[in-house]
């Protein structure tokens, strides 16, 4: 849970600034700054262009962050006349300010000499977000690897044609997460890009089972010696990575698949479906040492590799038509772990920032500002600020808006 204790007068500004402080936005407002000025510089100056200041910023990305409860076609369409204009926030700053400023947004305005990380333009608001959910929250020890859904904006999906689809489809990176799989906290984040050259690009990388693991010891990389269960899909769960993994005093508990797993070290007898025809709930189980792996049937043969949990111990999947099937205890726990975490995506996916930028460093942004979001309103829902007003995920969303453009309205939204 929460690490410090938030007053009830709490308001989700200062739950978000949590994640992301005054200190954070200043920064921003630097380097937008020093970037205007050198593109100035080297295109001709800008008469309409101003220097950006703090409350501006704040406004600018209010004006963002409204897009993730409305899901306008555009941010744009706050200032129009159209359905998804909102007179109310549109006064506060004009298109024509909130263009300029979209222009010239920068965290890094300048490349320094020695950087060769393709994210070099976010990673330190990355470092400085990961330092936040670190010193606010505390994780549960079961925890899940995985890449969480991001709802494209429903209207465009609507209206735009297959081929732009498969364009908007195309992002030239993937976006990993290590979730607490008892309260939806995500815990850290890892992008990888896939146009990256050397051997941690992509391009380098066909092999998905060694991406895979390789995205895996990022995410754990602060997890070492925390006895966490971490729990993964068949992409990344892998005999030599299980066991690389026990060794740092992290368990782990994976579903295997023939197809996408990597099945090395493993008994060939068990990657095989019995020819003799099985009930439901049987299972067969072979051990090395703490690490079991386990093909269980249900209406199909599952299998699953851990050494977090004993194979002898009994669980139960109940399911609404069958009643209870019986199983191991590892197959009921990975069965309620990956469930919650549908649930998260089903919960928390809608609420991603609309606006997709044409820039890679940006796009990854917003989806972190919109991490940052989801998890500062789970810290309020477990807030006793939380019995006071009782605001949904899109009335949160709504008053962070408004805190951050300065309106006075402190009434909660309906």
């Amino acid at each position: 849970g929460p690490t410090r204790k938030m007053p009830l007068t709490a308001s989700a500004m200062d739950f978000f600034q949590l994640f992301v402080p005054d200190n954070v936005l200043k920064n921003m407002v630097v380097q937008t700054n020093m970037y205007a000025k050198k593109y100035q510089e080297r295109f001709g100056s800008d008469d309409a262009w101003i220097d950006v200041t703090l409350s501006e910023m704040k406004a600018f990305l209010g004006y963002m962050i409204s897009t993730s409860i409305h899901h306008c076609e555009s941010v744009l369409s706050i200032w129009s006349s159209g359905f998804y204009s909102n007179k109310s926030i549109a006064l506060i700053m004009t298109q024509s300010r909130f263009e300029k400023i979209l222009k010239y947004f920068h965290i890094v305005a300048f490349r320094s000499s020695h950087t060769t990380h393709g994210l070099y333009k976010i990673q330190p608001f990355l470092d400085s977000l990961q330092n936040g959910f670190d010193s606010a929250f505390r994780p549960s020890q079961a925890q899940v690897l995985h890449e969480p859904l991001i709802d494209e904006d429903p209207v465009f999906i609507a209206t735009c044609t297959e081929r732009e689809l498969r364009k908007r489809k195309k992002r030239k990176f993937s976006l990993w997460v290590r979730q607490c799989s008892s309260t939806g906290f995500i815990c850290q984040i890892y992008v990888h890009l896939k146009e990256g050259s050397g051997v941690d690009g992509l391009d380098a990388l066909k092999n998905k089972p060694q991406l895979h693991s390789m995205v895996a010891k990022n995410l754990c990389q602060n997890a070492s010696g925390k006895n966490y269960i971490i729990f993964t899909g068949p992409s990344i769960t892998s005999l030599n990575l299980f066991e690389e993994f026990e060794k740092q005093g992290i368990y782990c508990c994976g579903l295997l698949s023939t197809r996408k797993s990597d099945c090395t070290g493993l008994p060939p007898s068990m990657l095989n479906n019995p020819e003799t025809p099985q009930s439901r709930g049987q299972y067969r189980i072979r051990m090395k040492g703490n690490m079991s792996l386990i093909c269980w049937y249900n209406k199909g043969h599952f299998r699953f590799l851990t050494n977090a949990y004993s194979p002898v111990q009994q669980g139960v999947i109940i399911k609404r038509k069958s009643g209870e099937i019986p199983c191991p205890l590892a197959v009921e726990a990975f069965a309620a772990h990956l469930s919650y975490i549908c649930k998260y995506d089903d919960k928390y996916s809608k609420y991603f920032i609309s606006h997709k930028p044409n820039k890679t460093w940006q796009q990854v942004f917003w989806f972190a500002i919109s991490i940052a979001i989801n998890n500062a309103y789970i810290l309020y829902k477990m807030s006793e600020a939380y019995h006071v007003t009782r605001y949904s995920r899109a009335q949160f969303g709504e008053r962070l808006v408004k805190e951050l453009l300065g309106l006075e309205d402190t009434s909660p939204s309906h």
